[in-house]
């Protein structure tokens, strides 16, 4: 699962620390489903461990995205768009770096190519949700 934070109309972009051919490519924060949770309670879990951010998981976003590489063969990647809870703020627990990026600043980033083809509707996203 990927989480498309989005608030004010920014979108939170998470820098990799590992692996290491992965190290320092952005990301769209989130993980796996462990057995017997949802969706949306897996996002809950994944951005409260690595970004110690509560967050409230909206609607879908954009289309599943086939995972490329042996890590992800044969995995989908599939996108919700989230909002913090009440002024909580993001830290980078697992990650270089933390980033809020308007939807002018996307194509700046050395996105991972799963997140990369989700580009387009992160931009409907964010020019729909406006500052």
């Amino acid at each position: 699962m990927g989480a498309a934070v989005v608030a004010d109309g920014k979108l939170l972009a998470a820098q990799r620390a590992e692996p290491a051919d992965m190290r320092g490519r952005w990301e769209l924060p989130g993980g796996s489903v462990e057995p017997g949770e949802t969706e949306a309670a897996a996002l809950v879990r994944e951005l409260a461990e690595e970004l110690a951010l509560a967050v409230v998981v909206g609607e879908r976003l954009g289309p599943d995205v086939p995972v490329e590489g042996r890590r992800g063969a044969g995995l989908l990647l599939r996108f919700y768009r989230c909002t913090p809870v009440d002024g909580a703020v993001p830290r980078a627990l697992e990650h270089l770096a933390l980033r809020w990026v308007g939807p002018d600043e996307l194509d700046e980033l050395d996105w991972l190519p799963s997140d990369l083809a989700l580009l387009p509707h992160l931009r409907a996203a964010l020019d729909a949700s406006g500052p």
